[in-house]
């Protein structure tokens, strides 16, 4: 029986139950690393040395092994790390105990705890969360938490702040192939703050909205990196029923609505195949007695590009017997994806097997020219009945068999409904299987590094600088005209300080606003350097502007005049552009004059006559008089000579 699926862009959240959480990790802007000395933000593509490396994992204070660290152990990578000695030294490669931690880092992180409204702790403790992913050499992260709790306000409501913690950075990932993972260390240890919320969105569009203004909040303190990879985020998402599932490392805030919106209807989607499987009479204990059997002898005179090439290659073929499975292992979790696909995703991950198809059913075995005859053949040698599901594993021994092995674990965990998964982001905005999702048993003190006391002293000078919240400056900066997206953006702005300058000296607070918080940008975006011109210049040209010595609209103009000779003073730049503002009996003179040489329209449409003539005389006075105002002047002359 087909179980109907929902389309991600008609359901019903209310009636799903849809929660969300988001976790933000930023970057910091500081010279050094977090527990080392190293520079930050040394991006390179060589390297001067090679480390290997093979994962263990260790138990927990409580003498518990965390489950996610057992799997990760099981996937047997051979992990190699590309070191560029200008980026990295022997702290990275866990030769040598932790320096004194980055102060300059947990203060930033104290300045973000602030703003999002934190109690902040009394003591930083570091702690090591345990990483066997092959991203972090050592093994293990090592973090502290400055603030708990906290508030934020969205759209009439408050979103929760569970924590904000301080922590190192991992590494970059360059391939992934089989059982050999390579990682660059270039980014290792660069600080970064998370931010973790409490599960209070309830749509995929306010996931998105969320992170966007935790983002801004953090930029509005001028202390965090920006830039591609520069900020990372992970989206927990459960429904009615489900359980919370970490889509990992979210690279653009565009892709949240899609992946919010897909993993909650994939929740949904394996809840009914539970209750499916239920009402067939199928239990864990179904699937007691599975197993993989070597089948390889099948395909050895199968002549077909997939069957051949993994025999030439050494590898094997092993089948397990489903019972039951036949119909479910098609039904559709995603737009794409169906379960068998989900099978997939623990076998690429766990068993190390990335030559595609991942694994074969009886759904997709005509596609790769496995003759029927021979595929009835596997089934009869697996005693299938009409319902039984088979499913094929290819590749080395070891791998194939690890493979079948997840396969059927994966089918036990049907029953739990939705299990406790990591996933990450595929192509197509879809998500597949990572890790299973870690416990608390990853986690233990580091006695390498002291606690750092927080002082009332060093929290009264961080509030001291404290800037009005964003929301705050949203709402002031759209009340004096500001379209809403140029005020957010203006509201981060490093400019901010110099255009509440420029407006208390008088300058108009819309038509600068505009300059600084959209002009600016696509200026910038054009290639014109300018953060070359003197901060000097520009208050100097604002005054000017602020006084009817320019207009504003000539501002850009003067921008990137003053961004190519930054040394020239404002009012040469005035002089040379010869952008004095003009009277309006000069300017009528000049609409004669220029209404005199012109050619006549053709058209008989006096509004295409008339958007000829604006076109023409336009030239003639931007920067020196508002367009509005020579349409008019425009106006009353043409009703004159008629």
């Amino acid at each position: 029986m087909a179980i109907p699926f929902i389309d991600p862009d008609c359901a019903d959240w209310q009636a799903l139950g849809l929660m969300c959480g988001v976790e933000i990790h930023q970057q910091l802007l500081t010279q050094r690393k977090l527990f080392c000395r190293c520079p930050a933000g040394l991006y390179s593509h060589h390297h001067d040395a090679e480390v290997v490396r093979h994962m263990r994992p260790t138990l927990s204070e409580l003498g518990e092994y965390d489950g996610t660290a057992l799997m990760e152990f099981k996937t047997k990578k051979n992990i190699t790390y590309l070191l560029d000695r200008r980026s990295v030294c022997t702290y990275e490669m866990d030769d040598t105990p932790p320096f004194e931690v980055n102060r300059e880092a947990v203060e930033i992180a104290l300045e973000i705890s602030l703003a999002l409204g934190s109690n902040i702790v009394g003591e930083f403790h570091v702690i090591r969360k345990q990483y066997l992913d092959g991203s972090i050499p050592t093994g293990f992260q090592r973090t502290a938490i400055t603030g708990v709790g906290g508030r934020l306000p969205y759209r009439g409501k408050q979103i929760g702040i569970i924590q904000l913690s301080v922590e190192e950075d991992s590494c970059r990932e360059v391939s992934d192939r089989g059982h050999d993972i390579v990682f660059r260390t270039d980014r290792l240890s660069m600080p970064l703050v998370e931010v973790v919320t409490e599960p209070d969105m309830h749509t995929p569009q306010e996931a998105a909205d969320v992170v966007r203004l935790i983002g801004r909040v953090m930029r509005s303190t001028g202390r965090v990196r920006r830039g591609a990879g520069a900020s990372r985020q992970d989206v927990n998402v459960s429904v009615r029923g489900g359980t919370r599932i970490e889509i990992k490392g979210v690279p653009s805030i565009s892709l949240i609505p899609g992946l919010v919106a897909g993993e909650g209807v994939r929740q949904k989607m394996l809840l009914d195949m539970r209750e499916e499987m239920l009402r067939l009479g199928l239990t864990p204990q179904t699937f007691a007695d599975c197993r993989g059997v070597d089948v390889s002898y099948l395909f050895e005179r199968e002549e077909t590009p997939f069957t051949r090439a993994t025999l030439r290659a050494g590898g094997r073929f092993m089948a397990v017997r489903l019972p039951g499975m036949r119909d479910l292992l098609s039904t559709k979790v995603g737009r794409t994806r169906t379960f068998a696909d989900e099978l997939g995703g623990r076998v690429r991950v766990i068993a190390c097997l990335d030559v595609r198809p991942l694994v074969v059913t009886d759904d997709t075995c005509h596609d790769l020219g496995i003759r029927d005859e021979r595929w009835r053949t596997l089934r009869k040698k697996l005693r299938c009945k009409a319902t039984d599901a088979v499913a094929l594993a290819h590749g080395p021994v070891v791998d194939a068999q690890c493979a079948v092995a997840e396969i059927v674990a994966r089918v036990v965990e049907c029953f739990e409904g939705v299990p406790r998964e990591t996933r990450q982001v595929r192509s197509g905005g879809e998500t597949d299987f990572e890790r299973i999702l870690p416990g608390p048993d990853r986690m233990y003190p580091d006695t390498d590094s002291p606690p750092l006391a927080v002082t009332d002293e060093w929290l009264a000078a961080l509030a001291a600088r404290r800037r009005t919240p964003v929301w705050e400056l949203d709402e002031q900066l759209m009340a004096v005209g500001l379209p809403r997206d140029v005020a957010e953006n203006l509201a981060i702005s490093p400019r901010l300080p110099l255009w509440q300058k420029a407006v208390d000296g008088g300058a108009d607070p819309k038509a600068l606003g505009l300059l600084l918080g959209m002009r600016w940008t696509a200026l910038v975006r054009r290639g014109l350097p300018l953060k070359r011109i003197p901060e000097g210049t520009l208050r100097d040209l604002f005054a000017a502007a602020a006084a009817g010595r320019v207009m504003y609209e000539a501002l850009p103009m003067l921008l990137e005049d003053a961004a190519v000779a930054p040394e020239r003073p404002a009012l040469e730049l005035l002089n040379l552009r010869g952008l004095s503002p003009m009277t309006q009996a000069e300017a009528a003179r000049r609409i004669s004059d220029v209404l005199e040489h012109l050619a006549r329209p053709t058209s008989v449409d006096p509004a295409a006559r008339k958007r000829y003539y604006m076109g023409k005389l336009m030239p003639h006075f931007f920067g020196r008089l508002a367009g509005v105002t020579v349409e008019r002047l425009f106006d009353e002359i043409m009703a004159g000579a008629a």
